[in-house]
C-alpha cells in the first residue's frame, strides 16, 4: 500500500522550489528598480540596448513540469507535488506510475510508443517482411493501434502507418520518460514569407526568407525573437510571426517518388541512395555517410558512390560545376545551393516533389526539407 503523505524529502524539495520562485520574482523587481527592464527573455538597461538570449533548456524544465499539472512539480520519487495550496492537497499526491496510467492523452498520443534504435526503425506495410513504407529515427513517436501475438505493433507515426517490432519501442512509464527527454520545441511560420536575420533585431542583415508552414527547431529566446539553427549557424525570426509548440518527431514516408519521363536510372539510384542515410549524424568536415558528414561532404560521397563523379569538399566550389538550371527545369539528383550574405554556404540534393535531402546541422543531422525552407541561391545539374 502506498503511503499517501508528503515525505520529509519531498517537503524539502517543495520548499526549495518555492524559494527559487520567490528569488526569481524578487530579482525581477530589483532589476526594475535599478533601471533594467525585463521583458520575457530579454533585458534592456540604460542607453545601451542589449538583447539576452535565454537558452531553451532553462525553459524546458518548466515546460516538462507543466505537463503533469498546472502549479505542480514532478518529483522522480514522489510523483506529482503541488506547489500551490499543497496543505489542502497532500492527499492527492500519487506515485509516478499512477500519474502516468491516469494520463488520457500525452502530446496528442493516447497509446504512445517511442523508437529506441541506433539509427532508424523500419516501418513495414505488413509484419515481418512487408514492403518498407517509412522509418522512425531514434526518439521518434508513434500511436500504437494494436499489437499482435508475434510482437508486431500496428502503428501510425506522422503520415506513415504500418508495422514495427515492439522490441524497438518504449511504452508506458519508460515511453513517457523518454518522450520528456527528446521532445523538441518547434516554431512554425504563420505568415506568407518571414525574414531570417543574423541577430535578434530589425537592423541585422537578412540571411534568407522562409515560407509559411516551414518549421524550425527553437534553441533559445530573446526579447520578441526566436533563435534557431539555420543549417549549421544560429539565426533569428520575430516571435510575432511563428507559432511555438512542443513536438515529438515522427516517421518519414518512404513512398516511392514519381520521377516522370526522361529521368535516368542514375538519377533515381542517386536519390534513393541519398535517402537511405536520413537520420545519420552531421559532422563538420566529415564525408562518412554513416559516421557523420557536413553538407558538401554528403553531396561529395553520394555522387562519388553512385555517379562516379568527384566533387570538391566545399559548397561554393561545387556550385561552379555543371550547368545552371531553374526551379522549372530542375530534376531529381540536381543540386540546390543556399547562401548567406551573397556567399554560398550550403548545398543539398534535390529528390523530387519539391524536397531536398541534406546534411543540415549537428542537431538534426541528415534530413529532408522543402526546397524552399530557405531561399535557394543557385541550382546546378551535374547529370545527364
Amino acid at each position: 500500500m502506498r503511503k499517501n503523505k508528503l515525505t520529509y524529502g519531498a517537503f524539502i524539495a517543495l520548499v526549495s522550489i518555492i524559494c527559487i520562485i520567490f528569488i526569481v520574482i524578487l530579482g525581477k523587481a530589483v532589476s526594475t528598480e535599478n533601471g533594467s527592464v525585463s521583458s520575457g527573455s530579454a533585458a534592456v538597461s540604460g542607453d545601451q540596448p542589449e538583447t539576452t538570449v535565454v537558452d531553451l533548456s532553462v525553459l524546458q524544465t518548466l515546460s516538462r513540469n507543466a505537463a503533469v499539472g498546472v502549479g505542480s512539480f514532478y518529483d522522480e520519487e514522489e510523483g506529482i507535488l503541488p506547489t500551490a495550496g499543497f496543505e489542502k492537497n497532500v492527499s492527492l499526491i500519487v506515485a509516478r506510475q499512477d500519474a502516468i496510467e491516469d494520463e488520457i492523452s500525452y502530446w496528442g498520443y493516447s497509446n504512445l510508443g517511442i523508437a529506441v534504435v541506433d539509427n532508424h526503425l523500419n516501418i513495414r506495410e505488413t509484419p515481418v517482411d512487408g514492403k518498407l513504407v517509412g522509418k522512425m529515427s531514434n526518439g521518434a513517436a508513434c500511436e500504437i493501434l494494436d499489437v499482435d501475438e508475434e510482437g508486431w505493433a500496428h502503428i501510425k507515426s506522422g503520415k506513415v502507418e504500418g508495422y514495427v517490432s515492439t522490441e524497438y519501442l518504449l511504452t508506458g512509464a519508460a515511453g513517457l520518460s523518454k518522450a520528456r527527454e527528446v521532445i523538441q520545441t518547434m516554431a512554425e511560420v504563420n505568415t506568407t514569407s518571414l525574414r531570417v536575420r543574423e541577430q535578434p533585431n530589425t537592423d541585422a542583415p537578412v540571411i534568407t526568407l522562409i515560407p509559411r508552414g516551414e518549421e524550425v527547431l527553437v534553441t533559445g529566446y530573446a526579447d520578441g525573437w526566436v533563435q534557431f539553427e539555420l543549417d549549421d549557424e544560429l539565426a533569428y525570426v520575430s516571435s510575432d510571426y511563428v507559432t511555438i509548440e512542443e513536438k515529438l518527431s515522427t516517421a518519414i514516408t518512404m513512398k516511392e517518388l514519381y520521377y516522370g519521363s526522361g529521368i535516368s536510372d542514375t538519377r533515381v539510384n542517386l536519390v534513393e541512395y541519398a535517402k537511405k542515410f536520413v537520420g545519420n549524424p552531421y559532422v563538420w568536415g566529415g564525408t562518412s555517410l554513416t559516421k557523420g558528414c557536413d553538407c558538401s561532404g554528403f553531396v561529395l560521397s553520394v555522387y562519388k558512390n553512385i555517379a562516379g563523379i568527384s566533387l570538391p569538399h566545399h559548397a561554393a566550389t561545387q556550385a561552379t560545376k555543371g550547368k545552371t538550371v531553374t526551379a522549372s527545369t530542375i530534376r531529381p539528383g540536381d543540386l540546390i545551393f543556399y547562401s548567406k550574405g551573397g556567399k554560398i554556404n550550403h548545398v543539398g540534393i534535390y529528390i523530387g516533389n519539391g524536397q531536398v535531402c541534406h546534411a543540415s546541422s549537428p542537431k538534426t543531422g541528415i534530413k529532408i526539407s522543402g526546397m524552399y525552407y530557405r531561399t535557394p541561391a543557385k541550382m546546378v545539374s551535374l547529370l545527364d
